[in-house]
């Protein structure tokens, strides 16, 4: 302790505790310096001019007593403990339904390490904390001002240490991470619980209590929340737990340092305050967590050490402010709370203000309260007792008194239990009902309670009433937290949002749903008759894109390359999620905006690779249109593609260059530059990277194949882009793989380029179900036939046909055991291949059980050469039709307009140069088309058909061969 003068106003407390650490410890030593320090600190935080409140963050008892000497004291400047660049967003909790949380967000940082972005940090605010009452005090009463001292959302991270931390092996302290508050830094505002491990299994061991949530409703909660507890009883109070949390303590050096230096940050500004404004310390409160006040520092007080503290400048980090809904649930998880006490402490906040009728302050307009009635409040004089009187003394001998409301109050809890149980499930009577009262007394006296707790409550009805079942998907112990309140969640409202959050709203109004509120909203488009909504389905896509999963659900319609639905059907629960919507606004003023920022973080990030720059690409087609984005990182995904050296992303790659072709080949008149290029590169790239992949161990039979499969599909391409078809002969031809799948692929490539034929292929698969020593393979030489259906998928037969030799030829005792490596061969490697070999099977095999013994496969069948000349008799089976079907002849015979009739058989048909000069037009048509300039005969005597023949014998060929075609 510094030096100052010591004080006698707690003189008898200080001998009966020297007493008492002489008798337990036998004689003076450590034990007794804690007891008389804590004595110390609560001496010198109640002497301080600048008046301390002590809170504990949520607590009931605190805000009980903040709300009482606020009317008592009326001071005209309120210190709180909070960042103090977040007090403009305070008059917006007017606007909210707590709890919510004030949070500072900043997504791309500059000072600090690059990995630790985004930077978030919260302070959740409830209705039943003593913060709550401060703020509104301070902004509904003229003449006060509230004033936040702690430390910056930028020095919150400039102290973080996070480092050292990580050297040391160890883990960020609990307030790191809360359930609805994400990863954000949450900001301890009274956080008030023990740091030393053994100190608090101490006093839950003999509280005989569960967690600490339930120890401090017991020993702390009832006793200064009853009534009885005047405002410098409860000061004191608070100052001997937190003196007592502070001195035993671990020496964790980095967080004791931090804790130091909050307290010279906060006395430092409160000094500059007062120095500014002339405002005298008595007309000002100081509200902190009690383990704050009471500090060891030399900065505490208003007459402490100056000019020993100095602040450093905030990074050049932007920083953006807003508000967003928090919950019980997020509250207990980042102050490490038991489930359910944030409820409780509602429930208990409410059932004391019915008790001591003290009117607590609302802020003007709050969503779901009613108008406040502080202005109208007469001011009630402080009281003429000197602050620093012993009144600890006291209220540690005073004995807990039962108090007869809670009897009433425990009867309808215990009515109200098996109701809420028979609801879900329970077999639960006026019996159990009466068994959880009595149990509760009971439990209370076996734990030397005076009277029932809330955990005392719930630990009977989970006793009484669940036994050994739980019928619904709820239990008791749950039951009995939504009674006392659940989960509430707060709302942020409409204009307390950030502008990006209100524009969502703005565009989809013409829905007519209530997005605000929570749960699901079904939404209905049809597009057809009512064109203004093809807005509202790109805004719902870009949310669907960018919002967690369930806030934009599409039921019906889906969005891809060159596709638009006419109607869809969504559920939409962007009031459940409107944390996340305003967090959208932390990035942006609209969604195309944080969209475009989000795929060029994606495409131009250290991870990023051809795939999901490709990715990318799609997305902004889909999402935004126009070609200036698209075309950007199509050249950035050119360069990483030339940059890579794996196969890894070449089966994403392949799908994605196929989609994004083929929409452009169908949606625009010339392929983008970008595109044109990618094809022409990538075809030389896997060239080169094509042996290499053959041997590699690493790259998969999938990646191989997309390889080939860019490379075939996009052949026709690149070939007219002026890629050499040679290098493909070259790459495939140097490839010489060890793997059985990889060689099956290897052969399907030989087929599409010609090299191997597929009766060779066929040989060489018979070959291998020859060698024994090959068959255990074989399945492996499968998995490559089915991959190479994506690059040649023409060999959909040949595979069919080796798997079928396969189960005929096989015998069982190789077969059976063979059949599950297959099975799962497939499966694994092939699994979207497979229906293509299954269609084809289908093709090819009979449909028909019945005819499958007289069947005969098609690869068994003699090869006729499709080219060969056909006989005489196939040519002219076309006559014998006209014969055996007269009706079609003579139907088409009148379409033509020819009325001559049937030939008589005794009557010899025209010849052929009566049909020539039958027909002029049609052999002038055939002479001018094989370049024969003579001309047609007068009627004078001219040339025989002999003659003509002789002389135009190309005409002659031609015509016959057409004649004897028909």
């Amino acid at each position: 302790m510094s030096g100052h003068r010591e004080s006698t106003s707690f003189a008898g407390l200080r001998g009966q505790l020297q007493d008492a650490a002489a008798a337990f410890a036998d004689g003076p030593d450590a034990l007794e310096g804690i007891l008389l320090g804590m004595v110390d600190d609560v001496d010198r935080a109640v002497r301080e001019p600048l008046e301390i409140f002590p809170v504990c963050h949520h607590s009931p008892a605190s805000a009980l007593a903040m709300a009482r000497r606020l009317r008592e004291k009326q001071p005209k400047v309120v210190y709180l403990e909070l960042c103090e660049d977040m007090a403009p967003l305070l008059t917006e909790l007017r606007n909210c339904r707590l709890p919510v949380a004030v949070q500072a967000f900043a997504g791309d940082v500059d000072g600090f390490p690059a990995d630790w972005a985004p930077l978030s940090v919260v302070a959740p605010i409830t209705e039943a904390s003593a913060e709550y009452q401060a703020i509104a005090y301070a902004l509904d009463t003229p003449g006060v001002e509230l004033v936040l001292v702690d430390r910056s959302a930028d020095h919150v991270f400039q102290w973080d240490r996070r480092d050292e931390q990580a050297q040391e092996g160890t883990e960020p302290p609990e307030e790191a991470g809360a359930a609805l508050h994400g990863e954000a830094v949450g900001v301890g505002i009274g956080d008030l619980r023990p740091r030393f491990a053994e100190l608090e299994e101490h006093l839950l061991r003999h509280g005989r209590v569960r967690h600490w949530s339930e120890w401090w409703h017991q020993y702390v909660e009832v006793p200064l929340g009853d009534g009885a507890a005047d405002h410098d009883t409860y000061r004191q109070v608070m100052f001997l737990i937190g003196s007592l949390f502070r001195r035993l303590a671990p020496g964790d050096g980095s967080r004791v340092r931090v804790d130091e230096d909050r307290e010279r940050y906060m006395w430092t500004r409160m000094r500059e305050h007062l120095a500014a404004t002339g405002t005298d310390p008595e007309d000002c409160l100081y509200v902190c967590g009690a383990f704050h006040a009471a500090s060891h520092v030399e900065e505490f007080g208003v007459h402490g050490g100056s000019d020993t503290f100095t602040i450093s400048p905030r990074t050049a980090t932007t920083w953006q402010y807003g508000l967003i809904p928090s919950s019980h649930a997020a509250i207990e998880a980042q102050f490490g709370l038991a489930a359910g006490s944030v409820s409780i402490a509602a429930t208990e906040w409410a059932k004391s203000l019915r008790r001591t009728r003290v009117e607590p302050y609302v802020l003007e307009g709050q969503a779901g309260k009613k108008k406040s009635a502080a202005k109208k409040t007469a001011v009630v004089p402080a009281p003429a007792a000197a602050a620093d009187a012993d009144k600890l003394s006291g209220f540690l001998r005073r004995p807990p008194v039962l108090d007869g409301l809670d009897e009433a109050e425990l009867l309808g809890w215990s009515v109200e239990i098996v109701r809420a149980a028979r609801r879900n499930g329970y077999l639960a009577s006026t019996a159990d009902a009466i068994a959880v009262f009595e149990t509760s007394i009971l439990l209370a006296g076996l734990r030397d309670r005076a009277r029932p707790t809330p955990y005392d409550f719930q630990d009977a009805a989970v006793t009484c009433i669940e036994k050994d079942s739980v019928p619904g998907r709820r239990d008791v112990r749950r039951l009995v937290e939504i009674m006392m309140g659940g989960d509430r969640i707060g709302q942020v409202g409409y204009d307390s949002l950030p502008p990006l959050a209100r524009d969502v709203y703005d565009r989809l109004a013409p829905l007519e749903l209530k997005l605000e509120q929570r749960g699901v909203r079904r939404a209905l488009l049809d597009m057809a008759s009512r064109p203004e909504l093809r807005a509202c389905s790109d805004v719902l896509w870009m949310l669907r894109r960018l919002l967690p999963q369930g806030a934009a659900r599409p039921i019906m319609g889906e969005r891809r390359l060159g596709e638009r639905s006419i109607q869809e059907s969504w559920d939409l629960a962007l009031g459940t999620h409107q944390r996340a919507l305003i967090e959208l606004g932390y990035e942006g003023v609209s969604l195309e905006q944080v969209l475009e920022q989000r795929l060029r973080r994606d495409a131009y990030g250290p991870q990023a690779t051809t795939a999901t720059v490709l990715a990318a690409v799609e997305d902004s087609l889909l999402y935004l249109g126009g070609r200036r984005l698209a075309d950007e990182l199509g050249t950035h995904a050119l360069k990483l593609l030339a940059a890579e050296r794996s196969v890894d992303g070449a089966p994403e790659v392949l799908r994605r260059v196929r989609a994004l072709l083929a929409y452009y080949r169908t949606g625009e008149p010339v392929l983008p530059a970008w595109i044109e290029s990618f094809v022409k590169t990538g075809y030389a790239h896997y060239c080169t990277l094509l042996p290499t992949a053959f041997r590699d161990e690493d790259a998969t039979v999938g990646q191989v194949a997309a390889m080939l499969g860019f490379l075939f599909s996009m052949e026709g391409l690149a070939l007219s882009l002026g890629c050499d078809r040679t290098q493909l002969e070259l790459a495939v031809a140097q490839s010489h793989p060890d793997d059985p799948s990889k060689t099956a692929l290897l052969w399907a490539a030989q087929v599409q380029l010609g090299t191997l034929s597929r009766a060779e292929l066929r040989s060489r698969c018979d070959e291998l179900l020859d060698n024994p020593l090959v068959v255990p393979t074989y399945p492996r030489y499968l998995s490559g036939f089915v991959h190479a259906l994506e690059p040649v998928p023409g060999l959909a037969d040949v595979v069919v046909e080796a798997v079928s030799n396969a189960f005929g030829r096989l015998p069982d005792p190789v077969l059976l055991p063979w059949l599950p490596l297959l099975i799962t061969t497939l499966r694994s490697g092939a699994a979207d291949l497979a229906p293509l070999m299954v269609r084809e099977a289908g093709r090819i095999f009979p449909g028909r059980l019945a005819a499958l013994d007289a069947w005969v496969p098609p690869w068994r069948t003699p090869e006729t050469d499709p080219f060969a000349a056909k006989p005489v008799a196939e040519v002219r089976r076309g006559a014998t039709l006209l014969a055996a079907h007269p009706a079609a002849c003579d139907a088409v015979a009148e379409l033509l307009g020819c009325t001559e009739g049937w030939s008589r058989a005794d009557v010899p048909s025209a010849s052929g140069v009566a049909l020539l000069a039958t027909h002029p037009a049609t052999c002038d048509a055939v002479a001018e088309l094989l370049g024969c300039e003579g001309v047609w005969a007068t009627a004078g005597p001219g040339p025989s058909g002999a003659a003509l023949t002789s002389r135009h014998p190309a005409t002659a060929d031609a015509l016959a061969s057409l004649l004897a075609g028909h």
